[in-house]
């Protein structure tokens, strides 16, 4: 069996779910791979790190002593509120070993420490959604894309907020050990493995404001209960009792996109969980899901997730009644 170390880098005010999700999964795939992934924990002074949230973490030893062992398979290196002000030493480190492992894994706001290191320079990245416009704003060479709860980009693997690394962890097992190690890792921790990395970080509802007025989010809900329905604009603007053009504008200003976009988001994340979840017929999905025809449907996949709703459901159907 081939050993892909992995070294976790530590740091205070880190977040501990960003550590210990990943490491339960290649603990998990190394059980079960006969030790495939033996884990490495660092920090600059091999001290204690006091996280976020105030839990202790003991690493194994310093960033200098993990160095002189040789580079790991994989680095991984988490977020937290530490990576806001972080200690350059750190960020020097990062720099000369990072490019040295095999494979550089960012989870939520690590992707600042590896942006700080100009580790991202030329690479498309993510990371927690509260942290892109940053990202962005603060290092132009990165090509951010806040939408994704993972981007592969060559060795380079970065991920949204949090539990997203623990999709992001998973992907990487499945990558190395096979889909059966994953799945099996998956069901002892009692998550997702179907999760694809292109999936949004939020569900239509969360990544559209709140609209303030009643009516308005009335009607946001209703359209996330009905995608099959009559969703124009100008039917949309009749159940909201106003004008197609009065209706537009309030229901940007409130919710920060426009009707379409978020009929079309409702819509697709809807076929994606039937196509997921259920055996209904494609055809069945385009109508439950307000698409009227496969083709339609297809073409939205296509724009979206760039694949076929089959290519989707043969990598992403849960058969009924599987384990999780």
């Amino acid at each position: 069996m081939t050993k892909r170390p992995v070294l976790v880098v530590l740091f205070d005010d880190v977040q501990s779910l960003d550590v210990t999700g990943p490491v339960e999964v290649f603990a998990g795939a190394g059980r079960a791979g006969r030790g495939a992934y033996p884990i490495r924990t660092a920090s600059l002074d091999g001290g204690p790190v006091r996280t976020q949230s105030g839990l202790r973490l003991l690493p194994d030893g310093t960033l200098a002593q993990a160095a002189a062992v040789g580079p790991p398979h994989t680095l991984l290196v988490p977020g937290g509120e530490g990576t806001r002000r972080p200690d350059p030493r750190l960020v020097d480190w990062l720099r000369e070993n990072a490019p040295r492992a095999e494979r550089l894994v960012s989870v939520c706001t690590g992707a600042l420490l590896l942006a700080e290191a100009g580790l991202l320079d030329g690479h498309r990245a993510t990371t927690h959604w509260v942290a892109c416009d940053h990202l962005a704003r603060c290092y132009p060479e990165v090509d951010v894309d806040p939408d994704p709860i993972f981007v592969r980009d060559g060795r380079l693997a970065t991920s949204a907020g949090v539990t997203a690394g623990i999709d992001l962890a998973l992907a990487l097992v499945e990558e190395d050990l096979g889909r059966d190690t994953a799945l099996t890792v998956a069901r002892h921790l009692v998550v997702f493995l179907r999760r694809p990395g292109n999936q949004a970080q939020f569900s239509a509802q969360l990544a559209a404001q709140t609209a303030r007025r009643e009516p308005l989010r009335d009607l946001q809900q209703w359209i996330t209960e009905h995608p099959d329905a009559d969703l124009s604009v100008e039917a949309l603007a009749a159940r909201a009792r106003l004008s197609p053009r009065h209706f537009a504008r309030a229901f940007q200003a409130e919710t920060g996109t426009t009707p379409g976009r978020y009929v079309d988001r409702v819509r697709i994340e809807h076929a994606r969980r039937l196509l997921e979840e259920t055996a209904d017929g494609v055809q069945e999905v385009a109508r439950a899901a307000g698409y009227g025809t496969p083709e339609a449907m297809r073409r939205a996949f296509v724009k979206t997730l760039e694949s076929t709703p089959a290519e989707y459901r043969r990598r992403f159907h849960a058969p009924v009644g599987t384990a999780r």
